[in-house]
């Protein structure tokens, strides 16, 4: 899972340089011919537009068992040295966005920690192989982190076995569509909330006191968090949550030299969506109503992540870049 005039400064800001700063997947990259003239790829065909076929997984899911397997740059990312040296902790980096922004950060250069549910390690692993591949240390950090205990554990772990911590992504979520508020328990509202706002709040607090100035927080927040789905609207409230703990976060921490972002996806497919995101039946509908026609990739938003985290970026602090097809804010 505003202050509008604020956000959509910072974000424009932030948008333009996330395209100029950073290295993008292969994929997406306008390359030279032969005649040197460059060879576009339309966005509306960059990834398949093709409805998603109707499946379900049980919580958390598996990317490897999903129909077709999503995009995370596996065989398209190519980095350029953005991050060398750094050392990075992403929560949620077994699969979908934190997958794709995890392979990004090795071959751009980082060392990396992936927090993951225990349940997830056939994907986790898979994410370690491929970081190793690109030179980098990997570190495996399963955990339930619903507790405090569980957060500061994950944390402390992270700086002892990568020897520090200046990159921290906050981006594992908990997700369950449905359709009439009556149907939502209170047992998933706490939980989605445990999952997705307590442990920004409780990674962020355990790992700060390790962060040297030039370190980077990025949140994953949502387009819910500035136009709620009406099937997800605890899940939305979380991502609306968290958008506003950027923003304070920012303020605060810029006094000392440590710069908080975030990341706004659109539908973007993902596990989320095969283990309760969507409602029964409507998993073919899924992105279809982007202005592109199509959901969005996970590789799609590599590229993100890492131009928020690169020392070029300097300046962007308390912003938020959108990926959304053409719908949603920022």
């Amino acid at each position: 899972m505003s202050d509008f005039e604020t956000s959509r400064r910072g974000v424009l800001g932030g948008a333009a340089l996330g395209l100029a700063a950073t290295a993008a997947p292969a994929a997406a990259v306008a390359q030279a011919d032969a005649d040197g003239a460059p060879s576009l790829r339309d966005p509306r065909s960059a990834y398949t537009r093709t409805p998603f076929p109707e499946q379900r997984q049980p919580w958390p899911a598996l990317a490897s068992k999903m129909t077709p397997r999503p995009d995370h740059g596996e065989t398209s990312y190519r980095g350029s040295g953005k991050l060398t040296g750094r050392k990075a902790l992403l929560t949620g980096g077994d699969s979908g966005i934190g997958r794709a922004a995890a392979i990004a950060f090795a071959r751009e250069g980082a060392d990396v920690a992936i927090n993951y549910h225990p349940s997830e390690e056939p994907d986790a692993r898979e994410v370690a192989d491929m970081i190793r591949q690109a030179g980098r240390k990997a570190v495996l950090l399963p955990a339930d982190i619903r507790t405090q205990k569980a957060c500061e554990d994950v944390v402390r772990k992270a700086i002892a076995q990568l020897g520090g911590l200046d990159l921290l992504v906050n981006n594992a979520a908990y997700q369950q569509s449905k359709a009439d508020i009556m149907e939502i328990s209170d047992e998933q509202f706490v939980r989605t909330y445990e999952t997705n706002v307590y442990h920004v709040f409780r990674f962020s607090k355990a790992a700060i006191p390790s962060m040297p100035p030039g370190s980077v927080i990025i949140n994953t927040i949502s387009q819910n968090s500035y136009d709620p789905g009406e099937d997800l609207i605890d899940y939305a409230s979380t991502k609306a949550a968290i958008q506003n703990l950027t923003r304070g976060m920012a303020k605060q921490l810029a006094k000392k030299g440590i710069r908080v972002n975030a990341v706004s996806p659109g539908p973007i497919w993902t596990p989320l969506q095969v283990a309760g995101g969507q409602l029964p039946g409507k998993m073919h509908e899924f992105g279809q109503d982007t202005s592109l026609g199509r959901a969005g990739q996970p590789a799609e938003l590599a590229s993100l992540y890492v131009a928020l985290a690169s020392g070029e970026a300097t300046f962007s602090t308390g912003t938020a870049v959108g990926a959304h097809g053409g719908k949603g804010f920022p």
